[in-house]
């Protein structure tokens, strides 16, 4: 394990062992700065050497590895989990501010679209991504001498994952091509037949059915079916929703990449002028030439340019998570018309949501909370410490934050696959 070490006018060092920090700490040279990762500040003037350090960033939309090596070691490596739940997030806001306004102005007069976005405006969900990326970057400029960076762009053609024998004319003119909307291409794609009931219900009313909720499915033509008004009806009186299922997954991971990759190079590029690209072919030949396995860390040790350094046995997992429940009101009406308040303390017995916190000799997230005192506590990954912990058996390490860092000792394997 390394610990990592920044001089008396917070400019970064390379990082020493644990036993020559203990010995700086004992000696009253150093201090701690940061639990994790553990970071030391020198108390006296020190120039420090330095090493050409690579960082390596592996880009995603929902996972992202980075890796910091020279030549011969890793010297941070990581998996970051990003939040995919903006979007959800917004569609529910967007829904009860609907319901207020159609109670409070019922006959409110329309209004024009008249408000302009700003120059290089992005929707939330994807603005979030490239903060992500630019703070996970800026994480290891502050612990580590970081000389070059390199990130690797991707580009994806839907047309060509939908399809991949798509070509020449029909490659150009899409598969909507001469219908007025998509409704009418979805009934023509279904042949005008309900495809629950294959038509066996004689029902001649044909209606549009979302498979996922609209809210983040979206009217792609991959998340409509043609659905006959009785199925239509009994499908959702029933509760039969989770029956159908989508031929193949969104492509909004995609989608979201392609338009990302060089709106997040120019403004990392911006503040740090030594930033390079690569692209996921190269990435892959050199993980395949040299016998590594496949995981994000792998890849960004790869993109690093370093391969083959020598892991440090220890590894960090990440995760982003939303900082307030702005939601004043439940969803749910009482009886009486009341709307029951979905504001919760910040603090409950002097632990908040996201405290890192040791019970039983185990450090864990609270991921959940009682009024009467007793907590959910989970690791990043997922897995369950104690559903029901009591408050007395707590003790706080580090206060709650938007980024959670969880440190772990092995190797490089994919640690949030099955989270």
């Amino acid at each position: 394990m390394f610990v990592y070490i920044i001089n008396k006018h917070g400019k970064p060092l390379m990082p020493c062992s644990s036993r020559k920090a203990r010995l700086l700490l004992k000696q009253k040279k150093a201090k701690v700065v940061r639990r994790t990762p553990f970071t030391i500040q020198l108390l006296y003037g020190s120039s420090g050497y330095k090493q050409p350090v690579s960082l390596g960033v592996d880009m995603g939309t929902r996972y992202v590895g980075i890796s910091a090596t020279t030549e011969k070691d890793v010297l941070f490596e990581a998996e970051v989990k990003l939040r995919t739940d903006i979007v959800d997030l917004l569609a529910i806001r967007r829904q009860f501010r609907r319901s207020r306004r159609n109670r409070k102005t019922r006959y409110r007069e329309a209004r024009f679209l008249n408000r302009r976005k700003p120059e290089g405006w992005l929707p939330p969900s994807i603005q979030h991504k490239i903060n992500s990326h630019i703070k996970l970057i800026d994480l290891v400029h502050n612990i580590l001498p970081v000389t070059s960076v390199t990130i690797e762009v991707a580009t994806f053609d839907t047309q060509k994952l939908k399809n991949p024998n798509i070509q020449g004319v029909e490659y150009q003119q899409g598969e909507q091509m001469g219908f007025w909307n998509v409704r009418e291409y979805v009934l023509y794609r279904d042949n005008h037949t309900c495809q629950y009931c294959k038509g066996k219900k004689k029902d001649p009313v044909l209606q549009v059915h979302h498979i996922e909720s609209r809210k983040t499915g979206g009217d792609s033509p991959d998340n409509l079916i043609t659905l006959c008004k009785t199925c239509h009806h009994e499908i959702h009186e029933k509760g039969l929703e989770h029956i159908l299922q989508r031929k193949r997954p969104p492509m909004r991971d995609a989608s979201q990449m392609t338009a990302i990759r060089w709106a997040m190079f120019s403004r990392i590029r911006e503040k740090y002028s030594h930033a390079n690209i690569t692209y996921g072919y190269i990435t892959k030949c050199i993980r395949i030439a040299n016998g590594l396995p496949k995981s994000h860390m792998v890849d960004a040790r790869c993109i690093s340019g370093n391969p083959l350094a020598k892991p440090s046995g220890t590894v960090y997992l990440l995760k982003f998570v939303r900082k307030n429940n702005r939601q004043l009101h439940k969803a749910t009406i009482l009886k009486g018309g009341k709307r029951k308040s979905n504001k919760a303390p910040r603090f409950v017995k002097g632990f908040q949501l996201f405290d890192k916190v040791v019970y039983e000799g185990k450090e864990c997230f609270i991921f959940g909370r009682r009024s009467s005192g007793y907590f959910d506590l989970r690791l990043l990954d997922g897995t369950k410490v104690h559903a029901s912990a009591s408050w007395k058996k707590l003790k706080r390490v580090e206060y709650a934050s938007t980024l959670l860092i969880e440190r772990r000792k092995g190797d490089s394997s994919p640690t949030f696959a099955n989270a």
